[in-house]
């Protein structure tokens, strides 16, 4: 094996694929336009389809455009062409994607498209091919070479029209308007949907499993009522209305036996004289990631959690954070 013939091969590779891909920007115009507004303005689905690489892309576009808020789909041609082409409703847009626009497959089928009232977006690489004569926005995804040696196998042609088909998805997406929180949405097991999705309340120890004590409870009172929750380390300290007065944690003890030795004499303390008052709060409503953020700062272990009236409502735990990810 020759090093530098496998590496001038990758080189070139990357070369002629960044250069297609460059060179489609120049193309856009007027029938991209048209292509977006007919994604927006569709009452059904975008119907992504396609044969062989320009299948794979298609799949590809389908996943892309459906999580960026176009319901979309995959429809294989040859399955279309026998039955799978009820899927498609004059509602629809379908977008069907080939290099060479004269594949078979596709041809059997786009009579049927168009007899079903179906709008047609086609990325090819052929102006003058059937299928582009057929489409009601055709985009130009045409390449001056392939990346592949023998000039063969589809590799700058399969990525040009990827990113067309990305170019317009992310285009409808702005234009659509999605915001982070519907896009998330979309993503409830992912990162971005742990972060833009969850809140404290979703997570918090709450109800019974939630550590408080009265303002009247002594030291070895709260230390009971710690251990007794399924959060450990924290108690909140209330009023007769639930209010929040103090918080108490298992470091605060720590320090108060530095304080004073005598054990008894601690366990006897009355709670509301070792408490923190006023202590850093969130509410059952904000991000779980944004209270993560308050904890990690601060080198908070719990966090109390209250109302909109100061209520003591639950406890957020550091442990629950690192569960979702998110600490």
């Amino acid at each position: 094996m020759d090093r530098q013939a496998v590496l001038n091969q990758a080189r070139d590779t990357l070369r002629i694929e960044a250069e297609a891909v460059a060179a489609l920007a120049e193309r856009l115009g007027d029938d991209f336009v048209r292509a977006v507004g007919m994604l927006l303005e569709t009452k059904g689905r975008a119907v992504l389809t396609g044969v062989g690489k320009s299948g794979a892309v298609a799949r590809k576009l389908a996943a892309t455009l459906a999580s960026t808020g176009t319901p979309s789909a995959f429809m294989h041609p040859t399955e279309a062409a026998h039955g799978d082409l009820g899927m498609v409703t004059g509602e629809d847009v379908v977008i069907a994607l080939s290099q060479s626009g004269e594949s078979d497959e596709l041809s059997t089928i786009l009579p049927a498209i168009k007899r079903r009232g179906a709008r047609l977006i086609v990325i090819c690489g052929n102006a003058e091919s059937t299928l582009a004569r057929y489409a009601d926005a055709y985009l130009d995804a045409a390449v001056e070479q392939e990346a592949c040696p023998l000039g063969l196998a589809p590799t700058a042609s399969a990525v040009a029209a990827l990113a067309m088909g990305d170019a317009l998805a992310m285009a409808t997406m702005a234009a659509r308007g999605v915001t982070v929180e519907e896009f998330a949405a979309c993503h409830p097991a992912g990162t971005l949907g742990r972060k833009v999705l969850l809140r404290v309340q979703d997570i918090m120890h709450g109800g019974p499993d939630s550590p408080t004590v009265a303002l009247g409870a002594t030291v070895l009172e709260a230390l009971i009522a710690m251990s007794k929750a399924s959060v450990r380390g924290a108690v909140m300290v209330v009023d007769d209305e639930q209010r929040l007065c103090g918080f108490f944690t298992d470091g605060d003890l720590r320090v108060l036996m530095q304080k004073v030795p005598d054990r008894q004499r601690v366990m006897s303390e009355p709670i509301e004289r070792v408490m923190t008052r006023q202590p850093t709060t969130c509410s059952p409503e904000m991000l779980a990631a944004e209270a993560a953020r308050i904890m990690q700062e601060r080198e908070f272990d719990n966090l109390p959690v209250v109302d909109a009236e100061g209520r003591a409502v639950g406890v957020l735990d550091i442990q629950d954070l690192i569960k979702v990810g998110l600490a």
